[in-house]
């Protein structure tokens, strides 16, 4: 399998733990039990997935995943939370978390996600990033790059929001159901609402859409969404 896994965990006894059951899964990982020291090791070396608790000491995962994502938005990376408030949940992911999983967690779920993030990445990130530009009337996306721009200026979106516009933009002028979205941006092992799916699509409409005169983003209610050509 060869995927290099990095875990940031204070917790020495869970990391112990982590390893064990990677390992076993063929996965090949290393350990850091503070912010600063995952940050420094996860900015030098190549990984395929960060396992980032959000309690740590000197830099909060927040923090870490924060910094981290200004030089790298691609590498996939799962929140370890002993925190199960909404806004906890939707903080990570606004700064650029793929997912998240409550602690206390059964190790079966957290290689099920592990594994849905490798389904929505399936490039190691030790591979050279594709170059392929998406375009969609004057919306354009460079997947190597992950540049976006409408009409010429650019927009930054988190990497959820990315993801999904990544897949509407593969599928332009095709009606997606929410079934279809959440399983190819969030995995086929996400257990969560499908409304997380309406969530996504408003931000990005505010970013891709409303400050502009045509609109790109279409509800088919009852069914799902579009991104379509203006005819």
């Amino acid at each position: 399998m060869d995927k290099r896994i990095l875990i940031i965990e204070d917790e020495e006894k869970i990391a112990r733990v982590l390893t064990l059951e990677l390992n076993h899964e063929g996965y090949q990982t290393e350990s850091a039990f503070t912010g600063k020291a995952g940050l420094e090791m996860a900015e030098s070396q190549v990984w395929d997935l960060i396992l980032l608790d959000v309690m740590l000491p000197e830099l909060n995962g927040i923090e870490v995943l924060r910094r981290f994502r200004k030089k790298d938005n691609h590498t996939p990376i799962i929140l370890l939370t002993a925190r199960d408030a909404v806004p906890d949940k939707v903080n990570g992911l606004d700064h650029g978390a793929n997912d998240y999983v409550t602690k206390p967690f059964e190790i079966e779920e957290l290689l099920a996600r592990i594994r849905a993030c490798f389904r929505s990445h399936p490039g190691s990130s030790m591979e050279p990033a594709q170059e392929d530009i998406l375009r969609v009337h004057d919306l354009q996306l460079e997947l190597g790059t992950r540049d976006i721009q409408r009409a010429g200026k650019r927009i930054e979106l988190t990497s959820r929001e990315f993801d999904l516009l990544v897949y509407l933009m593969e599928n332009k002028n095709q009606v997606l159901s929410r079934d279809q979205i959440i399983s190819h941006v969030w995995g086929y092992d996400f257990s969560g609402d499908t409304n997380v799916v309406d969530v996504y699509i408003r931000y990005l409409r505010k970013k891709i859409d409303y400050p502009y005169d045509v609109p790109l983003i279409h509800t088919y209610r009852g069914v799902g969404y579009s991104l379509k050509e203006p005819q």
